[in-house]
Order: structure tokens, then C-alpha cells, then sequence
């Protein structure tokens, strides 16, 4: 017999998996040493991480719900399509692809090259390739190799 739709093969440890690659991801070596940057003690900064993993938490049990009641291939298209109306799952849908995503994938590459020019010196953001251009007093144009690797 040949099913039509999407397998559902998917396990417990393999969605977990996906939700904490979602979470973690690429943030992890970048973010701890903003949070630290805008706390003033080692218990604000914990603090910090602490409400940010419950609201995590919290967001993963909705989802995990909605995912239960509504197990429909889509996500929080569907979601949205169902709860408003088609025109904000449509909405949705393109900001995640206009937005959402290509703002990810740019920090992912901010992040990459960053520590690429710490294990390669020869990509470092001082390394330019085309030299800074004063065009004010706040702003100037230039090119380095490390702007180069994460574009």
C-alpha cells in the first residue's frame, strides 16, 4: 500500500535534536559575550540566560501543543493560516523567506568569520582589501577579507 503525504518518521530524540540545534545553533558563540556586555555581574549575566531558557522553554511547550492539535506539514504557516486567516500564514510565509531566514544565515556568517579570523590571522578584519575611505566623520567604506569571507 503506498501512502501519499509526508512519512512521519520522526522520534522523540530526533525532535529534540532539531529544536535544540534551532535554539543553539550558531548564537551560542556570539551571543554570550553581548549579554555579558550589557550586564554589569556574573549573576545578571546568569540571570539573563536563565529567563532567555525559559522563554525558550515556554515556546517549545507551545509549539510542541499546537504541533499535537494541528499535526499538519506547514508549521506556524499553518498555524497562523488557521487560527487568523490564509492571508497571515501568507504573510508570515514570506517574511520567514524575505527576513527571518536570510537574517540568520547573514548572522551565521558574521559568526563564521569572525572565528575563522581567529584561527586564521591572514583573515582578520584589519587584513583590508580595500582601505578604509573616510565618507564622514562616523562612516567609511572599505573591504576587508573577513567582510569577504561572510558575504
Amino acid at each position: 500500500m503506498i501512502h501519499e503525504g509526508l512519512a512521519r518518521r520522526i522520534g522523540l530524540f530526533d525532535a529534540t535534536m532539531v529544536v535544540m540545534g534551532g535554539i543553539v545553533g550558531s548564537g551560542i558563540f556570539v551571543t554570550p559575550a553581548i549579554v555579558a556586555s550589557w550586564t554589569r555581574t556574573r549573576a545578571e549575566m546568569l540571570a539573563a540566560w536563565m529567563v532567555g531558557g525559559a522563554a525558550a522553554l515556554l515556546g517549545a511547550f507551545v509549539y510542541a501543543d499546537l504541533s499535537r492539535r494541528r499535526p499538519f506539514a506547514g508549521g506556524q504557516y499553518v498555524y497562523l493560516r488557521e487560527a487568523y486567516s490564509p492571508l497571515w500564514g501568507f504573510l508570515y510565509g514570506w517574511t520567514l523567506f524575505l527576513v527571518i531566514q536570510s537574517g540568520t544565515i547573514a548572522a551565521v556568517g558574521v559568526g563564521f568569520a569572525r572565528y575563522l579570523g581567529v584561527l586564521v590571522p591572514w583573515i582578520s578584519p584589519t587584513a583590508w582589501i580595500v582601505e578604509p575611505i573616510n565618507v564622514s566623520a562616523d562612516y567609511a567604506l572599505s573591504l576587508s577579507r573577513q567582510q569577504l569571507v561572510r558575504s
